[in-house]
């Protein structure tokens, strides 16, 4: 289909998420919903964004340039037998169009994602979840597709299925469920479904195309089961989730429904991460002339207070839980400690993670920096500034790390896992290599991955062209919206 015909074709989509950058972020999964519906836009698709208003959202709307937003009504749901009421509010910031759903009881809590799975806890992603249906009576918009975004909002589809008032909407909506990271699921007791408003067939351990698993009420399955389609965030992640090391116990679901499965990597945001136009940077650069990078590479070095002595500076930016490696990463570099690297890590994540990364940074003081609770700006400067990212992520649907390292032309050393095997090309299989490979989850083949891109470096021409190479990549939203515009369409004319 040309893009005229595109343009002509009348989509209107509703992405349904729990976080969308700039309002609210806490991973991935905001880049991704603050960036696709702008690219959808691009293409004629009227898209738009749902998402609760967390503390902070409107802070963040008006630093970012939404200072319009607008009052449009309220909406009520019901749930536990009460009637929940949110005011919502209409905000743009450049072609993002959003939904704001106010609900202080309900989206009180910061971290956005609850750290235990109560009857209590599950409201929110609930009201989430069937706030789409009530929404048009009052925005005076109603899309076709309701795309949800992971467990948070899986239960958009799987009302239309099992609840006892909005599955008479099903003839009224298609729907579309991105999976970003099975590994986080929902999973509630059966006793929260009557309360959710769903009728007994949404649950039965005598059929698995129910929301059981193992005893409990599981989001994602339901999601899975009950939606028109199943995406993930890069074409190897559809078919890790489709094996039992990949599928946290989904796997077999997720087989049985490969039929409507379809891998689409992430893009990224070139409005946030340019370095030609990056506002964070010391100084300004591009493929064409590299050479803002060396003013990067010296803030980074002042800001950490190293020496320049021409190391290696390798970054890691990201949360620092176990699917990103971090116990890896830490015994891997003991090899190159203190003298043959500096390493700046910058990222967030549980108690004992934090703890373990001042500890290892304070032992190693004179060569290690953490940034601990993440910071926008030093992640910026990282990116820029430094010349080896580490990525030995356990699993990884898409990642993003990569790709903006990439882009600033910082060279990934990455494991083939999920969207890092899509989006890295190792150096030593290839002239056009952006990076260094390993598949092995092990500080050992991590050490011997880090060396080879060290012992690139050595040789400044060859260095050079594995950074043009990677700064000559196209990461940008187009082509994957494209994807998601052409999968919309398909559902539509499928009858």
């Amino acid at each position: 289909m040309t893009d005229m015909a595109a343009r002509e074709f009348s989509l209107k989509v509703l992405h349904v998420s729990p976080e969308c950058a700039p309002f609210a972020k806490k991973g991935g999964l905001g880049d991704v919903v603050g960036a696709l519906p702008k690219s959808l836009q691009d293409l004629g698709v009227d898209a738009r964004v749902l998402i609760p208003a967390w503390p902070g959202v409107f802070d963040n709307a008006m630093k970012f340039g939404a200072y319009d937003k607008k009052y449009i009504g309220d909406i009520s749901v019901a749930i536990n037998w009460r009637a929940w009421t949110a005011r919502v509010w209409h905000a743009e910031i450049g072609r993002l169009n959003v939904y704001l759903l106010e609900q202080p009881e309900l989206f009180s809590n910061p971290e956005i994602y609850p750290d235990k799975m109560t009857a209590e806890s599950s409201l929110s992603a609930i009201f989430l979840s069937l706030a789409p249906f009530e929404l048009p009576a009052i925005a005076g918009w109603k899309p076709q597709f309701l795309h949800a975004h992971d467990w948070t909002a899986a239960a958009v589809p799987a009302a239309l299925r099992w609840h006892r008032y909005y599955s008479s909407f099903n003839g009224d909506y298609y729907t579309v469920l991105t999976i970003h990271n099975i590994a986080h699921q929902g999973l509630f007791s059966p006793s929260v479904l009557e309360g959710w408003g769903f009728d007994p067939r949404a649950f039965s351990p005598f059929d698995p195309n129910t929301m059981e698993f193992y005893g409990q009420v599981n989001l994602m399955k339901g999601g899975i089961i009950a939606s028109d389609a199943i995406t993930t965030v890069s074409p190897r992640y559809s078919w890790d989730i489709q094996t039992t090391d990949g599928g946290f116990g989904l796997d077999g679901v997720i087989a049985a429904h490969r039929n409507k499965l379809r891998g689409i990597i992430n893009g990224l945001d070139y409005d946030v991460w340019n370095p030609s136009t990056d506002k964070m940077l010391p100084r300004n650069y591009s493929r064409s002339d590299i050479s803002g990078k060396a003013a990067c590479r010296k803030a980074l070095l002042e800001k950490c207070g190293f020496n320049e002595d021409g190391r290696p500076i390798l970054i890691f930016v990201g949360r620092l839980t176990e699917q990103k490696g971090i116990d890896i990463m830490l015994d891997a570099l003991k090899d190159f400690l203190p003298e043959k690297v500096y390493a700046v890590i910058v990222g967030s994540g549980s108690d004992m993670y934090n703890r373990k990364l001042n500890e290892f940074a304070e032992r190693y003081d004179k060569s290690v920096r953490a940034v601990v609770g993440f910071s926008e700006e030093m992640a910026h400067l990282a990116y820029a500034g430094g010349d080896i990212l580490l990525m030995p992520s356990l699993f990884e649907p898409c990642g993003l790390s990569q790709l903006i390292a990439s882009v600033y032309g910082t060279i990934p050393v990455a494991r083939a896992t999920g969207g890092l095997a899509d989006t890295v090309i190792d150096a030593d299989d290839s002239e056009d290599g952006t990076g260094f490979l390993f598949t092995e989850y092990s500080a050992e083949e991590l050490a011997c991955a880090l060396k080879r891109a060290l012992d690139a470096k050595r040789d400044a021409k060859r260095w050079s062209m594995i950074i043009d190479n990677a700064m000559a990549r196209d990461f940008s939203w187009t082509s994957s919206a494209k994807a998601y515009a052409e999968l919309y369409r398909n559902i539509m004319t499928a009858e």
